[in-house]
Parts: structure tokens; sequence; C-alpha cells
């Protein structure tokens, strides 16, 4: 008796154009997610609400390790939070996953970039108590480097490109 049933290789559907044209899809929106972010470095968008919460958690959660981690626990808690979604998503394999939570660690770079360089002016509105410390301005000011804000900000800005670009040719990297 001889057995009718396929082999994999007979039964394996073929990878078209269109699949492959799938897999891209993300990639444009990251594309366009990033020109957004970047063409409006400074203003307030909807997804800094959730930064500001994570932000602040930060400071919570790290406060038992000294002063200036304190005051550097809500930048830090921001680069952890997408960093540990992008490492769940790439152990999962989930490849659309990994580039959004790449896309949110790009504009939590951006939304840092922007509060690290507003620390020699201290022009934007803290969250927090009057008489709040700016994190970043207390953090520069302790080391003196103060006057290195505008390249510490440039240099998450450049950071945060970087990681728009990774999260746009992930699927060349990656599949799934």
């Amino acid at each position: 008796m001889m057995d009718d049933t396929p082999t994999v290789l007979e039964s394996a559907k073929p990878h078209t154009l269109a699949d492959e044209l799938k897999r891209w899809i993300v990639s444009v929106l990251v594309l366009a997610m990033g020109v957004y972010f970047f063409l409006n470095v400074g203003h307030y968008t909807l997804l800094d609400n959730f930064d500001l919460i994570i932000h602040e958690a930060g400071h919570a959660i790290i406060s038992f390790l000294g002063e200036t981690i304190y005051f550097l626990g809500g930048t830090l808690m921001q680069i952890i939070v997408p960093v540990l979604l992008f490492a769940f998503c790439f152990y999962n394999t989930l490849l659309k996953s990994m580039q959004l939570s790449l896309a949110f660690l790009g504009q939590n770079l951006i939304n840092i970039s922007v509060y690290a360089g507003d620390a020699s002016t201290k022009k934007l509105r803290l969250f927090g108590p009057p008489g709040a410390k700016h994190d970043w301005n207390f953090v520069l000011s302790k080391y003196g480097i103060l006057d290195w804000d505008q390249d510490i900000a440039m240099f998450f800005l450049v950071a945060a490109g970087l990681v728009f670009l990774f999260a746009i040719i992930l699927p060349l990297l990656v599949k799934d």
C-alpha cells in the first residue's frame, strides 16, 4: 500500500510577491512615524503622555539606588521598557512587533533628546510640584557638564535615527 500523503515540500505554498510586500508594510509605517517624529521634535504628541508615565515610574522604581540614579531613573526607564518589549518580541520571533517596539524606543529617544537639550534653559514645563528639579539640569550640573546638554541631545537624536533605520530594515535581517 502506498501512502498518498503529500510531503512537506509538496504541500508548501509558494512564496509570492504579495507575501513579500506584506513583510514591508510595518516598515513603511515605521518610516512614516520616524519622519513625523523627526519633523516634530519638541512638539508634544499623545504618545508623550505614555512616555511621561514610564518616565515618572522610573524615578519611583529606581529611587533606592541613590540621588543621581534617581534623577536618571526616568530616562533609563524610557529606554528599558521599549528594549524589554523588543526582547520579548525577538524571543517570540514577532517581526512586526519587534519593529513597532523599536519605533517606540526611537520615539522615546527623541523625547529624551528634547528633555536633555532643555537642561541649561529649563524652558519645558515640568511634571511635579512647584520647584521640582529638572532631571538633566541636576545631573549635568552635578558633574559640571551642563554646557554639554546640546551634544547629549544630539546623541539621543542620532541614536533615535539609527533605531528607526534598524526597525525599517529589520525584515531584511529577520525571517518570520
